[in-house]
């Protein structure tokens, strides 16, 4: 007897998604509660699990197909999976004596990857970006220790595993008077129709454009004393509270005592309205596999530093393997944005609407800087404010990066509130 499996409640105001892939293939056994599909909606990926135990059966969509909540995706027939085939005997030789005589037929040359997974690894759990990442690579993903859910391999495990692969020997060139001539190689093209998290991200972000007043503000900040801080207290901080101390629990509680100097920064627009906040819940922009997804730390203001990298590094744990929830990127009232981790040195990030200010912060370099009239090299940041013209004006704007350099700078302030 087969068992239907149907498409979840994804959460309030959601009625459909995109299905992302197949978990399992047709035949494959399945325990009960056991992920067999990830579904795509505008926030986060969802795993489908399985009602009973059995064995998987047909697939009644694609990925790619939209689905609604309710919709039948796929069977669950009772029983243990098929057992798999015995090996075929080869087949008897067929080839003439002179043909055996010649010798055998020469192996094919490696260059050419196969779309293929090798054999002790299952191709059906690498979603399609990650077999088109080993296949642009050149990888073994035998070799990659993935890092998503359940240990399944990931695009950027793939980007990591080639970046440590060493290079290859240069091939010993071939003598003139037998090289080949040059000739163009076929110029190929790929379609790959947008996830809906990411028409999501295109839609909201032009609205933005389209809607708010856009102006970004610049400033920079001297990181000597946060480094020197994080370098003096990391190891104790991390026994005590079993987490790193990276710099976003400095910014974000910088930011939360500016936010309050300045509470204009943290309202929004509501018709003819403004809603001015009297807490400061966080949003922190996270890097996963299907795109950018903004997580909000709630009541920011309340927490200690610690609590504060605590929540960051398990949202950025879940945005990796698509287990962040839908009403953990709801609501906001401030965004942090640091593209710093990538190499960016400067930009003019777009508020998230229907917020009114996005932080952007940046990469820490060494840069020549004047101190009480000499010349001395410092670690600076630059930090850009990005706001929405109609509700902040410029000297707003400067004051809230001026109050938040000036935590970063002394973060003594932090702890006094000052």
């Amino acid at each position: 007897m087969a068992t239907e499996v149907t498409v979840p409640t994804l959460g309030e105001s959601i009625t459909e998604a995109t299905l992302g892939e197949w978990l399992k293939q047709p035949g494959d056994a399945v325990a009960a509660d056991e992920p067999i599909a990830s579904l795509e909606t505008d926030k986060v990926s969802v795993e489908v699990p399985s009602p009973v135990a059995g064995t998987m059966g047909e697939h009644k969509v694609q990925p790619g197909d939209t689905v609604n909540v309710g919709a039948v995706i796929a069977s669950i027939e009772a029983g243990d999976a098929a057992p798999k085939q015995a090996e075929a005997p080869a087949p008897a030789s067929t080839t003439s004596p002179q043909e055996q005589a010649a010798g055998p037929a020469p192996a094919p040359t490696p260059s050419e990857p196969t779309a293929e997974a090798p054999a002790n690894v299952d191709a059906a759990a690498l979603s399609p970006s990650v077999r088109r990442a080993i296949l642009e690579h050149g990888v073994d993903p035998a070799t990659i220790k993935g890092s998503g859910k359940d240990g399944r391999i990931t695009k950027d495990d793939v980007v990591a595993a080639a970046s440590a692969k060493p290079a290859a020997p240069a091939p010993t060139p071939a003598p003139a008077a037998t090289a080949a001539p040059a000739t163009g190689g076929e110029r190929l093209e790929e379609r790959v129709r947008m996830t809906r998290l990411r028409q999501t991200i295109a839609k909201r972000l032009k609205e933005a454009q389209d809607t708010a007043a856009l102006l970004t503000t610049f400033n920079d900040v001297d990181m000597t004393a946060v480094i020197e801080a994080r370098a003096k207290y990391k190891e104790l901080f991390e026994k005590k509270h079993g987490v790193k101390l990276g710099f976003m629990g400095f910014f974000v509680k910088a930011a939360c005592m500016a936010l309050k100097d300045i509470p204009s920064v943290n309202a929004q627009i509501d018709g003819d309205e403004i809603v001015y906040h009297d807490y400061a819940d966080i949003s922190v922009a996270v890097s996963a596999p299907q795109g950018l997804v903004v997580p909000v730390i709630r009541d920011a203001d309340k927490m200690s530093v610690a609590q504060v990298e605590k929540t960051i590094g398990d949202f950025g744990r879940r945005a990796k393997d698509g287990s962040l929830k839908m009403e953990e990127m709801k609501g906001g009232t401030f965004t942090i944005s640091n593209g710093g981790v990538f190499g960016s040195l400067m930009s003019t990030p777009i508020i998230n609407p229907p917020q009114s200010a996005v932080l952007g912060l940046h990469r820490i370099e060494d840069r020549a800087v004047v101190v009480d009239g000499q010349v001395v090299v410092r670690p600076m940041m630059y930090l850009a404010l990005s706001y929405d013209h109609r509700l902040i004006d410029g000297r707003e704007a400067v004051t809230f990066l001026v109050a938040l350099k000036n935590a970063i700078e002394d973060p003594t302030r932090i702890l006094i509130d000052l």
